[in-house]
């Protein structure tokens, strides 16, 4: 066996259709277009996504509803009474997210006020709204 003498097996390759070549090769005059319409044109054969032929498409007809804030995915909202009971005395956005509380793709936390605080506990780094706040330095913590 030789480099120059290798083919590939008899039927591997199937020439391809020559299209509009003339009435014998069957696909002629019209090359399987059809006749007339926007895909019988060069170049027009592609319309956009969801075009309807003129009728008001989908998603212009439906309700726009809703709006969801790019920011909101960032910061991550923890409630009070699970910093209780992490069981730490200084508590910042590292001890957060090792305990599980904060999501992985966040890049800040929130303290929102839900529950009670009960020992001290000092918050250093991290938003805490002002109810949670007042909570924190009521249980006799304070925030940083």
């Amino acid at each position: 066996m030789r480099l120059n003498t290798l083919k590939p097996a008899t039927g591997a390759r199937k020439k391809g259709v020559r299209v509009g070549r003339g009435i014998g090769s069957g696909l002629g005059k019209t090359a399987g277009r059809g006749h007339k319409g926007s895909y019988a044109r060069t170049g027009k054969g592609k319309i956009k996504a969801g075009f309807e032929g003129g009728q008001m498409p989908l998603q212009r007809r439906l309700p726009k509803v809703g709006f969801r804030s790019k920011k909101a995915q960032e910061i991550s909202e923890v409630l009070l009474y699970k910093l209780g009971a992490l069981g730490l005395d200084v508590i910042d956005f590292d001890a957060l997210k090792a305990a599980g509380l904060v999501e992985t793709r966040a890049e800040r936390a929130k303290i929102v006020k839900k529950g009670e605080l009960t020992r001290a506990i000092t918050l250093r780094g991290v938003a805490a709204t002002a109810g949670a706040r007042a909570a924190i330095e009521a249980a006799g913590g304070s925030v940083e």
